[in-house]
């Protein structure tokens, strides 16, 4: 499935983004621009069944590999820079081998959906259609309204197939074994998907490992500075 992508600047290198379940390109309104601004040509992508792209048929047609399979063909290969985020970071693991960019930076990754008590429930998810933008700004105290604004929208437009689609892979092993490229992760503090245990397997396996104190999830809409300033030497 060809996704739909918006572009921010005409720079010499390109940069890849990839949002997180839920969300659209817009989650990324503010670090694209910054991006620009940096001499990038920033490309970011509305995964299948999110924003302006297509649907699947059903759950069936929103496993991993579909969307990985998406990403590489509607973004041209050996961009200088890949960030993914959640969902994102998921999909940019399974794609970056074809992709093949310079640089790769998982945010907060969804590499492991949970078991137990704990566990990853497509539910919960599914009630987020119903949040309204009141409900959205007290989640959320540290995002600007942009961000309210867009994250409603977005909401509003998201098929909530998708959830169920991943909790499929509930318990799964999802971790990448190595790095393919230059890999950073920048977690959330804490962070869900990623515990500590978890963080140093990452470290040994290659992945640098970088917190952002205090960031909820959306670390780069909690506290964009943060998550910026994490990215030195990356960007």
């Amino acid at each position: 499935m060809r996704l739909h992508t918006i572009t921010w600047g005409t720079g010499d290198r390109t940069a890849l983004l990839v949002h997180g379940l839920m969300a659209d390109h817009r989650t990324w309104r503010r670090f694209g621009p910054a991006l620009a601004e940096r001499g990038y040509r920033v490309v970011a992508v509305d995964l299948r069944g999110h924003g302006a792209s297509g649907r699947g048929a059903g759950p069936g047609e929103y496993r991993p590999e579909d969307y990985a399979d998406d990403l590489v063909e509607s973004v041209p290969a050996g961009c200088e820079l890949a960030v993914g985020h959640s969902l994102g970071a998921l999909v940019l693991a399974r794609a970056v081998e074809r992709l093949g960019p310079l640089r790769a930076v998982y945010s907060d990754p969804a590499w492991h959906l949970g078991a137990g008590p704990a566990a990853y429930r497509a539910e919960l998810f599914v009630r987020g259609k119903r949040l309204t933008r009141e409900m959205i700004r007290r989640l959320n105290p540290d995002w600007t309204e942009e961000d309210v604004d867009a994250e409603a929208d977005a909401v509003r437009m998201w098929d909530e197939r998708t959830a169920y689609a991943l909790e499929e892979l509930t318990g799964t092993d999802l971790w990448p074994v190595r790095p393919v490229v230059p890999s950073l992760v920048v977690l959330a503090d804490p962070s869900l998907p990623v515990s500590p245990g978890n963080a140093r397997m990452l470290a040994e396996r290659g992945f640098g490992i970088r917190t952002v104190t205090g960031a909820g999830h959306t670390v780069h809409r909690d506290d964009f500075d943060g998550f910026v300033s994490a990215l030195d030497g990356w960007i």
